[in-house]
């Protein structure tokens, strides 16, 4: 039995073959390691933390009864969990047949590190811009917003983000490329993308990816 330190350094693939062994502890590490990256992928594609937090059960539930699918040889185990949380909202998405608004701040963990204290303003400001930029990219369609969320949220490549959704990287490149442009044309239109602290909360958003003026 290793330790939590030895199964820490384990690749998920390794973690993977451990847990379909029967090692529990290795499962666990593994889900304590790909549970937050899916359930915010979920999250992004749907704007429903309730809907997130079902597809993400639903995820490793499928792992478990289904992992010996999984083929190492032919993608990462973070494309191929990707790939089962995708299926899953697609599948709730076209059941519900609505879209959810964004959680508020105080559901959202990943606004916490914004927060300054001694700036409200600039905070509110920030705040206002990664609402908007969430909103852009959930208004996208959604064969447009899942390249987005993949490769410029989770930072995949174009090959691990083409496993993930079983379509050519050329596809993955081309959707993409006109993602970001429906995102920078729909984000122009923010006022506030003209003051530093936007620029701040786009850039801590997605990185520096769209050629928006102020940013």
């Amino acid at each position: 039995m290793l330790s939590a330190t030895d199964l820490d350094k384990l690749t998920d693939s390794e973690l993977w073959r451990r847990a379909s062994q029967g090692d529990e502890a290795a499962f666990v590490t593994l889900y304590r390691r790909r549970q937050s990256a899916v359930y915010r992928f979920a999250l992004r594609m749907s704007g429903s933390t309730a809907m997130a937090e079902d597809v993400t059960q639903e995820v490793f539930l499928a792992l478990v009864r289904e992992g010996g699918r999984y083929d190492a040889g032919r993608c990462s185990l973070a494309s191929y969990l990707f790939g089962i949380a995708r299926n899953q909202v697609l599948r709730r998405l076209e059941r519900e047949r609505n879209f959810a608004p964004w959680p508020n701040a105080d559901e959202d963990h990943d606004s916490y590190a914004l927060v300054d204290a001694g700036n409200p303003l600039g905070d509110l400001t920030r705040q206002e811009t990664i609402d908007a930029v969430r909103q852009a990219v959930l208004a996208l369609p959604l064969h447009y917003r899942e390249v987005v969320v993949l490769c410029d949220l989770h930072e995949l490549s174009y090959l691990e983000t083409a496993a993930a959704l079983g379509c050519a990287v050329g596809t993955v490149r081309s959707r993409l490329h006109r993602a970001r442009a429906l995102l920078a044309e729909k984000l122009r239109g923010l006022h506030a993308l003209e003051t530093g602290a936007a620029t701040v909360a786009v850039k801590h958003e997605y990185g520096v990816l769209y050629e928006v003026p102020g940013i």
